[in-house]
């Protein structure tokens, strides 16, 4: 097992309230069925979204209650920009969008080159005025960090005012990829497992999230 950078762990919020490790636990099942792995994806997302803005900036605004006149805190969710990355992140958005529906929505589509081992990015789509918004980038899985790397690399291109990174899963190796790559960026995720396979799968993990999100094999 791949020890983990004591730095590189520091980046790492680690989401242990009791609701999403029960959700995690009922994903894992290898005979969780294609709509009750989707469906718990999506409550899972949505409990982890308030760990993971929790430190969103809040602003005063004067409003009327039924019985007089208050300021309050609000946040601005349009300059919250949820980035998924293709296709298994898109798993995540609906949960996330759930608590805050006026963040924006980004995709990043990449794939290894099986010659190079260089992340090739064939979609990449984002809002307007990015250097204004705070990224929070959505994959289920951070395996071997590689392309994960990749696309906050390129998202760095927009100048904005922070990254995150939210996931189900990661693993040691993935965690001192990122680090190694980004050490500004903040993994939040339910949980730390052992480490990967020679395929590159986490282990125990809970197989490909993609296939499983959509059916497919």
């Amino acid at each position: 097992m791949i020890p983990i950078d004591p730095a590189a762990r520091a980046n790492v919020h680690l989401i242990d309230h009791p609701l999403v490790q029960h959700k995690l636990t009922l994903m894992r099942k290898k005979e969780a069925s294609t709509n009750s792995f989707r469906r718990l994806l999506n409550e899972l997302s949505s409990l982890m979204a308030y760990e993971v803005t929790r430190d969103m900036a809040t602003q005063d605004v004067t409003i009327e209650t039924p019985l007089e006149t208050m300021t309050a805190k609000q946040i601005d969710g349009k300059k919250l920009v949820f980035v998924s990355i293709l296709r298994a992140g898109n798993g995540i958005l609906d949960g996330v969008l759930s608590v805050v529906p006026g963040a924006r929505v980004g995709h990043i589509g990449l794939y290894r080159d099986p010659k190079t081992l260089q992340a090739v990015e064939y979609y990449f789509k984002m809002p307007k005025n990015m250097e204004e918004r705070d990224i929070v980038v959505v994959d289920p899985m951070l395996a071997t960090g590689n392309s994960a790397a990749a696309a906050v690399t390129r998202l760095k291109e927009c100048s904005p005012k922070s990254i995150k990174f939210l996931c189900l899963l990661t693993c040691p190796e993935g965690i001192n990829a990122m680090y190694r790559e980004h050490p500004d960026v903040q993994i939040y995720t339910a949980a730390i497992d052992r480490e990967l396979n020679d395929h590159g799968y986490i282990l125990p993990g809970l197989g490909d999230a993609g296939d499983r999100i959509f059916g497919t094999q």
